[in-house]
């Protein structure tokens, strides 16, 4: 049958099992928003305030379900506001589908109004992009996109289409899409030399990063880390990976990592990458960097392979088909006494502790551990109150935590919220957030009250940019240039401007009593929270340094 561009585009949406969309209409879009209204009771589109947060809701969406992510935008001034959601998106491996209208063909390359090379600018931080010129091409392009944004290492892919192509016709044919199965890569020699590796291990160690999360390879983990009697970190991305409350786990690795991982991977003798990049907030100073160990990586990206740490043995695969066959062949479980007995002593030798004035970041993420329900969603900013919520709430096996890890983006947190809260069905979101990065975002929370989505909303409010004030604190001889956030905002007044119900949590209230309150409202809720100013960080590597070499900080 014969249908127009627009209609093709939302048909191929349904193909793909697309329920939502998030965006925000213009004239380049128009045929496709008409198309997506004669279709709204199959695909739900969520109009966010500003294309930036409909990029975040799409990436917040994708990683709380596993699902694609789902964007629209007019062109020019719309496409670029997507530019840093897609980019958040690339750097932490999180498939998304982006769709852009454009002028009309004949208009390309003329400075018409609303023009620009969208698919020029996304180049650096996509998969895969493409601009459709010809109607007839338009079904298999979006396919394909779908296809690239799930498979192997997932990421976004943008497709830009002109006003013209959304209102020509093209024969259209259903295709019937069958489920994603992952690529089973990796050589079974691979496989046997990474058991004999770990069977002459003494002291292995394991560094987990969001891959895992990636590939739902929870159980396989858990399962594997049993079999070779293993301590466990992670990366920032890494947590979920396993319940941070399991005696094997040793918390996070590298710049604010803990002392108990640092130490480890430092010390081990074999040291098993799984889905992890070896990021420099995690290195450090590469030289140093388990410098006893042999190191196996397992990934699925063969272009991380020796890019960032020279690796003794490596695997490429999907990280859990890998674990599993990895498992199947472990036929006798292995022990390492000795070694798990010393990461137990640094465990009850080094806790992680707040150092400054006092310790209401923890006191405040334990109680919203507390109260959260088992399979809540906590979403963060960037900043502070970012490695607090990774230090001490209690993070469990799932699509759970959801941050900017690579690109570290302030304003992510509000948009993937909202993301999080349309795809979960009706799980408890919470993003948790500084002062400093909400003042970035705070415009969704129209979007939040318009849905009338329970999103609660934490404001860490040190009325300062907390993190650079930590660092102008050790390394710029306190000289805090333009890091004071000193304009009075009273956030609950905010709050209650766009219809959210605004609460105060004061410097000696009871969190939990507060948070409890929140969470039993059922609607959305900001909460101004107040911490000290000075509050800080620790421990932490100071740039360059080895990840042994922490700087720490006791309480006073």
């Amino acid at each position: 049958m014969k249908l127009n561009g627009a209609e093709i585009i939302i048909a191929c949406l349904k193909e793909q099992g697309v329920d939502t969309v998030f965006g925000f209409p213009g004239g380049a879009v128009l045929n496709i928003y008409d198309a997506l209204y004669k279709h709204r009771d199959s695909i739900r589109h969520i109009l966010t305030s500003h294309e930036q947060g409909a990029a975040h809701a799409a990436d917040g969406y994708a990683r709380s379900t596993g699902k694609v992510g789902v964007v629209f935008a007019t062109s020019g001034p719309g496409a670029t506001n997507l530019v840093t959601g897609l980019a958040t998106a690339y750097m932490d491996s999180i498939p998304v589908v982006a769709i852009t209208g454009n002028v009309t063909t004949q208009l390309l390359g003329k400075d018409s109004f609303q023009e620009v090379d969208i698919s020029g600018i996304t180049m650096p931080i996509t998969k895969h992009n493409y601009i459709v010129k010809d109607v007839a091409q338009l079904a298999a392009v979006i396919r394909n996109a779908f296809k690239i944004a799930r498979e192997g290492r997932p990421g976004p892919v943008l497709i830009d289409i002109p006003k013209d192509v959304t209102a020509s016709l093209a024969e259209y044919e259903a295709v019937k899409i069958d489920s994603y199965v992952p690529s089973e890569v990796a050589k079974q020699s691979a496989l046997e030399k990474t058991i004999k590796l770990i069977g002459e291990s003494h002291k292995p160690m394991l560094y987990v990063g969001g891959g895992v999360i990636r590939s739902a390879a929870q159980q396989e983990l858990a399962e594997f880390i049993e079999k070779i009697d293993s301590p466990m970190g992670v990366s920032l991305m890494g947590n979920g990976s396993i319940d941070a409350m399991h005696p094997r786990f040793t918390g996070m690795i590298g710049m604010h990592g803990t002392r108990v991982s640092n130490i480890a991977v430092s010390n081990c003798d074999l040291l098993v990458v799984i889905g992890a990049r070896f990021s420099d907030r995690v290195v450090s100073k590469a030289s140093a960097f388990a410098k006893k160990a042999r190191i196996v990586h397992i990934d699925v990206d063969p272009a991380e392979i020796n890019k960032n740490i020279s690796t003794y043995h490596h695997v490429i695969g999907d990280v859990k088909v890998i674990l599993g066959k990895l498992n199947s062949m472990i036929t006798m479980p292995m022990v390492h006494g000795p070694w798990m007995e010393q990461i137990a002593k640094w465990k009850a030798e080094y806790p992680v502790k707040i150092a400054g004035e006092t310790r209401r970041p923890s006191e405040i993420l334990k109680a919203l551990s507390r109260v959260m329900p088992e399979d809540a969603i906590l979403v963060t900013e960037v900043g502070q109150h970012q490695m607090w919520a990774a230090q001490f709430y209690r993070h469990t096996p799932g699509r759970r935590f959801l941050t900017s890890g690579g690109l570290g983006t302030m304003g992510y947190g509000t948009g993937a919220a909202i993301g999080a809260q349309v795809g979960s069905r009706g799980k408890r979101v919470v993003n948790v957030a500084g002062d400093g990065s909400f003042r970035m975002n705070c415009n969704e929370l129209a979007t939040i009250s318009r849905y009338r989505l329970p999103v609660v909303v934490l404001v860490m409010n040190n009325h300062t940019l907390g993190m650079v004030r930590q660092w102008q604190t050790l390394f710029y001889d306190e000289r805090y240039s333009e890091t004071t956030l000193d304009t009075e905002i009273n956030w609950v007044a905010l709050a209650q401007a766009y219809g959210v119900k605004g609460m105060r949590l004061g410097i000696d209230d009871d969190p939990e009593a507060i948070l409890t309150a929140a969470l039993s409202l059922n609607g959305p809720v900001v909460i101004d929270c107040e911490i000290p100013l000075d509050n800080k960080v620790y421990p932490m590597v100071a740039p360059g340094a080895s990840i042994e070499d922490m700087i720490e900080e006791e309480i006073n």
